[in-house]
């Protein structure tokens, strides 16, 4: 197999290969080579891939943008290009052999037709490879970061959605950053229409499998429970007028130009902050048990559903309203809405296997009034709604999928509620190139919207690491107000 081409960015103004370079701050981050990675040649037809319904509403979603920061010293730019990099690109393009969708394009023709995926020979996904000079152990830690520090280590995806002509718009870029002598970043951007956190995750270690073979000729190909990736939309059953429901109110927003996900922190992001908190098992036995000992009081012998995910998501929503009601929020006598996506795999009443490439998660959607939630039974008010509606979505997790977006668009609308994304059980820290595990996981797109991101902890068996980004005033009372009522309870 030929390895895939790469080369240094041209600058028609000189005679030599010159380097893009980004600013921020007082740091640069260089663009050294610029590579377009294809499957195997003639390994995979032209392919047209249908959307589902699981697939439609993330047609409103601006990308993820997920960075893996590995620790690498005594490693130069010149080793990791010329020892390293041949064989990223060639387990990339091995791995793309299996999620071909994800080398293609989302198409997206005039209406009254169905936008869908697109796969034709020589299609590809964008590889960069770049170097920076930043603090690669400031970036890698836990404490607040300016935004702007992020951006820099992702790659950028067509963003612009003609109304009248077809578009067709990629749906993966990786970005490669070398911290020469300490680092590595691996940054992604990609279209959730195409894949949700499982397909992503086996798409990565898939390729993290194939780079560890790569000195094998024909290395083995790591299947998800004994099966090979599948992207047979047959297997999933749609509910009656579902997909009609959803292409009606994509159309009316699109018409709109409107995407439900607005860049929705509302301050400019010099101004904005990120961080991440740590809820172990101790902090989080504390939460439950505070709750028991309170709850009698509330709802009588209701038996609350108190998950570790319930009640890490409980105490974190009670402390980000809080910190918008101090610092001038809005909070009248209304709803307040707290929006998670739940795994559909184990929940649909058909099978679907774990290797199935696309989307196969429902939103869950909880309400509390914000007088309950901001008052001193807040935790325990935030935990009953969240944990009723992971209930409901167990018994029929279809059951209010016609809501979808319209319940998507009242979250990142004007009141301040809050979004969950990702989540604890994907793994990301098990994803090792032949480097060790990440040193830190973040997810950059946060820092547009209102959300608020889910994984599981490096460090703390058991543990969930919960990131933010905020200004920084409400970054610091967001702080104190976690610490202290974890001091408390």
């Amino acid at each position: 197999m030929d390895l895939p081409k790469c080369k240094p960015i041209y600058n028609p103004s000189f005679s030599t290969f010159s380097h893009m370079t980004q600013m921020t701050s007082s740091h640069t981050v260089k663009v050294l080579q610029c590579c377009q990675i294809s499957p195997p040649q003639g390994s995979v037809p032209s392919t047209t891939i249908p959307l589902t319904f699981f697939d439609i509403p993330w047609l409103l979603f601006t990308p993820n943008q997920p960075l893996f920061f590995y620790d690498f010293p005594n490693f130069s730019t010149h080793d990791f290009i010329h020892n390293i990099l041949p064989n990223l690109n060639h387990s990339l393009s091995s791995t793309l052999q299996y999620f071909f969708p994800l080398a293609g394009n989302l198409v997206i023709p005039p209406q009254p037709s169905k936008p869908h995926l697109s796969y034709t020979e020589g299609d590809s996904v964008a590889l960069i490879i770049a170097e920076s000079s930043c603090d690669f152990a400031f970036l890698s830690s836990y404490q607040p970061i300016n935004v702007q520090d992020f951006y820099q280590l992702v790659p950028q995806l067509t963003l612009s959605m003609p109304v009248e002509t077809t578009a067709r718009l990629p749906l993966l870029a990786v970005q490669i950053t070398i911290f020469p002598r300490f680092g590595v970043c691996m940054g992604f951007a990609l279209r959730q229409v195409a894949a949700d956190g499982r397909t992503f995750d086996n798409f990565l270690k898939t390729w993290a499998s194939i780079l560890g073979e790569a000195g094998n000729k024909c290395p083995p190909l790591v299947l998800v429970d004994n099966f090979l990736p599948c992207n047979d939309r047959t297997l999933i059953h749609y509910p009656s007028g579902l997909e009609l429901i959803f292409l009606k109110q994509w159309w009316h927003l699109k018409s709109l130009q409107k995407d439900v996900v607005k860049y929705a922190n509302g301050s400019n992001f010099d101004e904005i902050v990120r961080a991440t908190f740590v809820v172990g098992p101790i902090e989080m036995e504390k939460i439950k048990g505070w709750i028991m000992t309170r709850s009698m009081n509330i709802f009588g012998s209701t038996r609350l559903y108190l998950s570790p995910y319930v009640v890490t998501c409980a105490f974190v929503w009670v402390c980000w309203t809080k910190i918008h009601l101090i610092h001038g929020g809005d909070f009248p006598e209304k709803p307040h809405y707290f929006g998670f996506i739940a795994g559909g795999i184990t929940r649909l009443g058909f099978s679907v296997p774990k290797s199935y490439i696309g989307n196969c998660i429902a939103f869950g959607r909880s309400m509390v009034k914000r007088d309950q939630l901001v008052g001193e039974n807040g935790i325990i008010y935030a935990a009953k709604a969240i944990g009723d509606t992971i209930k409901e979505l167990d018994r029929e997790v279809l059951g209010e999928a016609d809501k979808w977006i319209s319940d998507w668009e009242v979250l990142f609308g004007s009141e301040p509620h809050v979004m969950i994304t990702g989540s604890p059980k994907v793994g990301s820290y098990e994803l090792d190139f032949g480097w060790g595990r990440p040193t830190k996981v973040e997810e950059v797109s946060i820092s547009k919207t209102r959300a608020i991101s889910l994984c599981e902890s490096r460090d703390v068996f058991h543990g969930i690491e919960v990131g933010l980004a905020l200004p920084k005033a409400k970054m610091d009372a967001f702080d104190s107000l976690f610490r202290e009522g974890l001091k408390t309870l």
